[in-house]
C-alpha cells in the first residue's frame, strides 16, 4: 500500500470506520475529508443482494438529481436532418449522423451520453464494439432512444443519470460535486437510493439494500446507515 500523504492520514483519522453516518452527517463528512485542488466528484456505491446473472434480478434505471451532478455533461444527438435544431436548441453539444457515425466508426467517443431516435438505431448496431464498453449505447429503458429528442437532450444537461448494478451486485454512481453544499449532497444521495429501492426485483430475496458508502476522489470511504435511508 502507498504511504498516505499528511493529508490523508488528517482525512482517515476523521471518519470512524467502526461506525455508520446517517446521509446528513455522511455528506458534511464528505466534504469535510476532501482535500483535493480541484472539484472532486462526490461517489456512492451501494451493494445490493441481488444476483446480476439472473436477468430478473438486474438493477437498472434513471433518475434525475434535484441538483444535477456539478459536471458539464456533452451530449451527441444523432439524429435526422428533420430532428437536428429541435436537438440543438435543447443543448446537444454535437449533433447529426452519418459524420458522427464514421467519427465513432475511426474511435471518436469523446461524449457522456449519446440520444438517437428509433429509425436510427439500426445504424448504431455495428458500432456496439465501441459504444458499448464505454456505456454510450443507446437504451430505450433509460431514455436515450427516444422521439422526443429536446427533452432527453434537456433531461439529460439537468442531471438525468442511468445507473446498472455491476457483475459484483455494486451500482456506482457519481452524485454530485464536493462544492455542493452538504444538504444538496444529501437530498442527491437520497433521490438516488429511494430510486433504487423501489426497482427492488421481485425475485430477490433476503436484505436487498446490504451497505451504502459515500465517497470523493481519493477520499476514504464513509458507511452510511442504510436503515437511516
Amino acid at each position: 500500500m502507498a504511504k498516505l500523504t499528511k493529508k490523508q492520514k488528517e482525512a482517515y483519522a476523521k471518519v470512524d470506520s467502526s461506525k455508520s453516518y446517517d446521509l446528513a452527517a455522511a455528506s458534511a463528512l464528505v466534504k469535510d475529508i476532501t482535500n483535493v485542488k480541484f472539484d472532486a466528484s462526490v461517489d456512492l456505491a451501494i451493494r445490493l443482494g441481488v444476483d446480476p446473472r439472473k436477468a430478473n434480478q438486474m438493477v437498472r434505471g434513471v433518475v434525475t438529481l434535484p441538483h444535477g451532478t456539478g459536471k458539464d455533461v456533452k451530449v451527441l444527438a444523432l439524429v435526422t436532418p428533420d430532428k437536428e435544431a429541435e436537438a440543438t436548441a435543447a443543448g446537444a453539444d454535437y449533433v447529426g449522423l452519418d459524420e458522427y457515425l464514421q467519427k465513432i466508426k475511426g474511435g471518436w467517443t469523446d461524449v457522456d451520453v449519446i440520444i438517437t431516435m428509433p429509425s436510427v438505431m439500426g445504424k448504431l448496431g455495428p458500432l456496439g464494439r465501441i459504444l458499448g464498453p464505454r456505456g454510450l449505447m443507446p437504451n430505450p429503458k433509460t431514455g436515450t432512444v427516444t422521439m422526443d429528442v429536446a427533452k432527453a437532450v434537456t433531461d439529460v444537461k439537468a442531471g438525468k443519470i442511468d445507473f446498472k448494478v455491476d457483475k459484483t451486485g455494486i451500482v456506482h454512481a457519481a452524485i454530485g460535486k464536493v462544492s455542493f453544499d452538504a444538504k444538496k449532497i444529501e437530498e442527491n444521495a437520497n433521490e438516488l437510493i429511494q430510486t433504487i429501492i423501489k426497482l427492488k426485483p421481485t425475485t430477490a430475496k433476503g436484505t436487498y439494500v446490504k451497505s451504502v458508502f459515500m465517497s470523493s476522489t481519493m477520499s476514504p470511504s464513509i458507511a452510511v446507515d442504510v436503515k437511516a435511508v
